[in-house]
C-alpha cells in the first residue's frame, strides 16, 4: 500500500488498436459500439498499413507516462488510462485507487481543450474517481504555456532549415478537427485555443505574417466540421505562388496515425502533386523538456487541489 499522501497521476491518451486483430473491435468503441460498414474498416486498416501496420501510438504513450513518473519522482504515482483502448480510463483510475492515492489528477495529452474531446476524458476519470471515493482534479489551459510554445517554435526552426535558402514557406499550424457543434461549448473556443497557440509559435519563430492555422483529420461523418482542413489550404497555397508548407501539427503530442498517415502520406501527396515541399516538425514524443512542462502541470494541479 502506498504512503497516504501519494498523488496519483492518471495520464489519459485516445488509445489505438495494439494489432490489426484488434481494428474492428477497436473501430467499434470509437463508434460507440456500432461496427463499422466493410469499406470504412477496409479504409482505416490501409492507413494503418501504410504507417507499418499499427500505430506507435500505444508505445510512445507508455514512454511518456514512464518518463512522467520518474520526473515526478516520489510521491506521485503516474498510470495510462485511455478513452478507446485498453487500459481504459476507468482502469486507471482503479489502479491508482488500489496503490492508496489520497487523490487523482487528470492529465489529458492534449493542450487544446474541448467538451467535446477532452471533456469527456475528465468526466470518466471524475466518476471513476468518485466511485473510489478519491477527490479528482483536472489539467487544463496549457495550449499557451510558454514551455509548450518554445518546444514547438524551436522545431518550427529546425523544419524551416530543411528547406533550400529563398524557398518561400507557409507554415500551417493545425490540430484535429471537431464537430461544428463544438463551437460555442468551451471557453475560450477550441479554435482559439489553437490560435492562441499558433500566434505565440508564430512569434517565438520570428514567422512574421507566414503562418495560417488550419485543420486535419476530420470524422468520416455527416455532420459539418471545423476548418478549413489542412488538404484545401495546401491547394490553395499552390495557387498563391509558395513553394513550400511547413506543417506543425501543434494539437498532437505522439507519433500516431494522424500525423504519420495524415501530414505524412496523405498531405505530403497532395502538396507534391500541387509541386510543393512539405515539411513537418517532430512529435514531442518523450522529449525530456516536454516531460518536465506535464511534471510542472501535474505538480501546480496537486498544490490547488483538495488534500
Amino acid at each position: 500500500m502506498a504512503e497516504a499522501r501519494t498523488v496519483g497521476v492518471l495520464v489519459m491518451a485516445y488509445g489505438s488498436p495494439a494489432s490489426s486483430a484488434d481494428v474492428e473491435s477497436y473501430y467499434t468503441h470509437v463508434r460507440r459500439g456500432r461496427r463499422p460498414p466493410p469499406e470504412l474498416l477496409a479504409d482505416l486498416q490501409r492507413r494503418y498499413d501504410a504507417i507499418g501496420g499499427v500505430s506507435p501510438l500505444a508505445a510512445r504513450t507508455t514512454a511518456q507516462v514512464d518518463a512522467l513518473q520518474a520526473a515526478l519522482g516520489e510521491g506521485h504515482v503516474a498510470t495510462l488510462g485511455q478513452k478507446h483502448a485498453a487500459p481504459f480510463i476507468e482502469d486507471g483510475a482503479s489502479q491508482l485507487a488500489e496503490t492508496g492515492a489520497a487523490r487523482i489528477i487528470g492529465l489529458v495529452l492534449a493542450p487544446h481543450i474541448s467538451a467535446l474531446s477532452t471533456g469527456e476524458y475528465h468526466e470518466r476519470a471524475a466518476e471513476a474517481a468518485g466511485a473510489a471515493g478519491i477527490p479528482y482534479s483536472a489539467v487544463t489551459r496549457w495550449h499557451h504555456h510558454p514551455a509548450l510554445v518554445e518546444l514547438l517554435a524551436e522545431r518550427v526552426l529546425r523544419a524551416l532549415a530543411r528547406f533550400p535558402p529563398g524557398t518561400d514557406v507557409e507554415t500551417l499550424v493545425t490540430a484535429h478537427s471537431l464537430p461544428e457543434r463544438a463551437l460555442g461549448l468551451d471557453d475560450p473556443p477550441y479554435p482559439e485555443q489553437l490560435r492562441q497557440t499558433a500566434e505565440a509559435v508564430a512569434a517565438q519563430a520570428g514567422l512574421g505574417t507566414r503562418w495560417r492555422v488550419a485543420w486535419q483529420s476530420a470524422g468520416r461523418t455527416a455532420d459539418p466540421w471545423i476548418g478549413p482542413d489542412i488538404l484545401d489550404v495546401i491547394g490553395a497555397l499552390a495557387d498563391e505562388g509558395v513553394e513550400g508548407v511547413l506543417v506543425c501539427p501543434a494539437g498532437f503530442v505522439s507519433d500516431h496515425l494522424e500525423v504519420l498517415y495524415d501530414v505524412d502520406v496523405e498531405a505530403r501527396g497532395v502538396a507534391e502533386a500541387a509541386g510543393l515541399q512539405l515539411e513537418r516538425t517532430p512529435s514531442l514524443n518523450d522529449d525530456p523538456a516536454f516531460i518536465a512542462l506535464l511534471a510542472s502541470l501535474v505538480r501546480q494541479a496537486a498544490v490547488a487541489a483538495p488534500a
